[in-house]
């Protein structure tokens, strides 16, 4: 797959030479064209990284089973990370692809994330909810510091119900 991104690249790079070299469009056009196809160089450049298994920075699903998770304590100038692999419940059911994610480190968070896979390891398997924080209650709410966290809370999967015969 990442090899078609590539090809892709290259192609645009081409047209955009051709497009430059030959064509009599005036100097500020092309000007203009070589800016747009250069930034979204760098969009792309960034949602190929997004393929690749990098860890998002994205939010967390709203409910999801936690497969995994690595701490990254705080260290010097490194704030820390916690990267989970998890994978969304949504209408109760869970889905089979497993998705990295990276949160900011927090102690409590720490906390939680190594009790859950300390019971992982026991056989309990664990999920997760994530809402989002709230902000002062100041100005509009895209605008309140809080407001693109969220609260993370890991607890024990509850075990299925089978209906009665």
């Amino acid at each position: 797959m990442t090899l078609t991104f590539i090809i892709v690249f290259a192609l645009i790079a081409v047209l955009l030479a051709l497009a430059l070299v030959y064509s009599n469009w005036p100097n500020w056009l092309k000007g203009l064209l070589a800016v747009a196809v250069s930034c979204f160089y760098f969009f792309g450049f960034g949602a190929v990284h997004s393929l690749l298994g990098i860890p998002s920075t994205d939010a967390l699903p709203d409910r999801f089973v936690m497969l995994a998770a690595m701490i990254d304590e705080p260290r010097g100038k490194f704030p820390g990370a916690l990267y989970v692999w998890v994978t969304p419940i949504e209408e109760g059911k869970n889905f089979l692809q497993p998705r990295a994610y990276r949160l900011p480190y927090t102690r409590s968070l720490h906390e939680q994330i190594s009790d859950g896979m300390r019971k992982g390891r026991e056989g309990v398997p664990q999920m997760g909810t994530a809402e989002v924080k709230q902000g002062n209650g100041k100005g509009a709410s895209w605008l309140n510091p809080g407001s693109d966290e969220q609260e993370v809370k890991i607890m024990d999967l509850p075990t299925p119900q089978v209906p009665e015969k």
